[in-house]
């Protein structure tokens, strides 16, 4: 069974600064809003041809190490609705600490297009669509960089990441989830029924249309938003600064067929014997105050994993916890780097 931790104890920019680490410390780190000198943006093109957004920083491990070896390479995918802006902080960091970093969109999201009938609903007909996106992907990635390799992502990523382990698509060495989406923090209703719900909704009406409301204005996000998400209000204005001078990164609430296939990929996920063939350590970063993932789901889900470990936070972390408060933050980054260290090692 997986093991279960606790965090408590663990030891395009325009004008903003480059990114710049002062003695190791997340603490430190400045420039946010800026695309880092050494990386770089492009596409990759999925099976079909769709045109799908990237960054990488190639030089990753060069002089970084001893030998110059480098330590691996890290692949990361954001959440829904989400951008790889958000996360440079992070990226930027496992980059230095000598891996090599590559973070893509999912398909229809950011500046990868848009599946719905709008430029703000983040729709999709089927999570399949995105899986087999990553499976088509990941060995194409694999080739072209060093081992060890490890997928990373946050929240609906995390969903997606762990159903190709389940379903057998991806094998890296590793695997780091934060705040993954293994159960919505919903109504109080068993998954069966939810799903029939959501199915009925896109039964009686149009399932492009969105399934909530944020505000009056499409794309506008609500007040209270921040309160779910990050204590760091710094760290959560990068997220408005990014939509306010890359317009293509807005989106807002999710359609009801993606809530319906939401339902239906956790349905699978839930599987008797799906967990528990997956033969890769995973790390899952979850905590017990986020109002969007249910972090039940999450504990059970590190249990169900044979190598599955969990990393607990509480109040102190909202739902991304890798865009946290400095305090929290940095303990974040310690987790994770203790369990690449172990269980996915410099070759």
């Amino acid at each position: 069974m997986g093991d279960i931790a606790t965090a408590y104890d663990l030891p395009n920019s325009n004008h903003a600064g480059r990114l710049t680490i002062h003695d190791n410390s997340t603490s430190a780190v400045t420039g946010r809003r800026t695309i880092p000198a050494d990386a770089r943006e492009s596409t990759w093109q999925a099976a079909d041809g769709h045109a799908i957004r990237r960054i990488d920083w190639p030089g990753a491990g060069e002089g970084a190490g001893e030998g110059d070896t480098p330590r691996g390479s890290i692949l990361f995918f954001p959440g829904r609705g989400d951008f790889y802006e958000k996360y440079l902080e992070t990226l930027d960091q496992w980059h230095r600490e000598g891996w090599r970093v590559t973070a893509s969109d999912w398909r229809g999201q950011a500046g990868s297009g848009r599946l719905g009938k709008d430029a703000v609903t983040g729709h999709v007909d089927d999570f399949n669509v995105w899986i087999d996106d990553l499976a088509y992907f990941w060995p194409r990635w694999v080739a072209a960089t060093p081992g060890p390799h490890v997928l990373a992502a946050h929240s609906m990523g995390g969903h997606l990441v762990l159903r190709a382990l389940v379903d057998h698509r991806v094998a890296p060495d590793a695997a780091v989830l934060s705040a993954p989406m293994t159960g919505v923090s919903g109504p109080p209703l068993p998954l069966p029924a939810a799903h029939m719900v959501a199915k009925l909704m896109c039964a009686v009406g149009d399932p492009t249309r969105q399934a909530w409301k944020w505000s009056e204005k499409p794309g506008e996000l609500p007040a209270d938003r921040a309160d779910l998400l990050t204590h760091d209000a710094e760290r959560y204005a990068d997220e408005i600064w990014w939509r306010d001078h890359r317009s293509e990164l807005v989106m807002g609430p999710a359609s009801w067929r993606w809530v319906e296939r939401s339902y239906a990929s956790s349905r699978r996920l839930r599987e008797p014997g799906a967990m528990e063939a997956v033969d890769v350590p995973v790390l899952i970063l979850s905590t017990s105050s986020d109002k969007l993932v249910s972090h039940p789901a999450n504990l059970a889900a590190a249990r169900r994993l044979p190598k599955g470990e969990l990393v607990a936070f509480g109040e102190e972390a909202h739902h991304e916890i890798l865009r946290e408060v400095d305090a929290v933050r940095d303990r974040v980054i310690a987790a994770i780097s203790e369990f690449l260290d172990r269980e996915a090692p410099q070759k």
